[in-house]
């Protein structure tokens, strides 16, 4: 198998014709390896447009999908000067991507193995502008913040009051908001002022973040 045509293929047949043209994140994804970020068992699929397994490191976590990955990059549009959250840094690959955009990232797992295991794939590939940490970040991370950028990797029923506080006038939070079967990617920015706007990009579904936030149960 010739992996430099897999990912080519990757690119322009299941990233690009899924409205991803940004040039800088294409040439990107040929330059951080995504198959460096899996398992030694899942690298066969690693390029599939598929949400990769983690397993053995979690027996429940997966990777986005390929183009998912590329499309939040492409449209959360770092220009370099970030601080970014990353909550549920998973294998370490958007951590790399996100890093390779942006000045610094901050990423939060809740799971100690995907931590250790994103620790060395990002060691590998030479990513230093990256802090790792384990804990539970589903509502922000406030002792690192306040935030340019934060990307929740998991669903959740709503964005919590507390990140959104956490999040610097001007900031971007991108978020995939609702229940299953009908989700949202979202992204919110907050003015100069304090007011929250969103914009929706599309319907998707992905697992929910370990402790997301629920929206408020309605009384009869």
């Amino acid at each position: 198998m010739n992996i430099e045509q897999v990912r080519f293929n990757m690119v322009e047949q299941q990233i690009r014709t899924w409205d991803v043209l940004d040039t800088d994140v294409l040439d990107l994804l040929h330059v951080i390896k995504r198959e460096t970020f899996v398992p030694t068992e899942q690298r066969e699929y690693a390029l599939m447009d598929i949400e990769t397994p983690l397993t053995p490191v979690s027996k429940t976590q997966k990777m986005w999908s390929p183009r998912m990955e590329a499309r939040i990059l492409q449209d959360i549009a770092l220009d370099g000067s970030e601080h970014v959250l990353e909550v549920g840094t998973g294998s370490g690959y958007l951590t790399a991507l996100l890093a390779a955009r942006s000045n610094k990232v901050t990423s939060v797992e809740i799971d100690p193995a995907l931590t250790a295991f994103a620790a060395e794939n990002l060691r590998r590939a030479k990513i230093s502008n990256v802090s790792l940490h384990t804990g539970d970040a589903a509502h922000g991370f406030a002792s690192a913040g306040p935030f340019d950028v934060m990307v929740f990797t998991g669903s959740m029923e709503v964005v919590p009051e507390a990140a959104l506080t956490q999040l610097k006038a001007g900031g971007k939070l991108f978020a995939i908001v609702g229940k299953a079967p009908t989700m949202y990617a979202k992204i919110l920015r907050k003015s100069a002022g304090g007011m929250i706007t969103e914009r929706t990009l599309f319907e998707t579904q992905v697992a929910a973040l370990e402790n997301a936030a629920r929206a408020p149960a309605f009384i009869f």
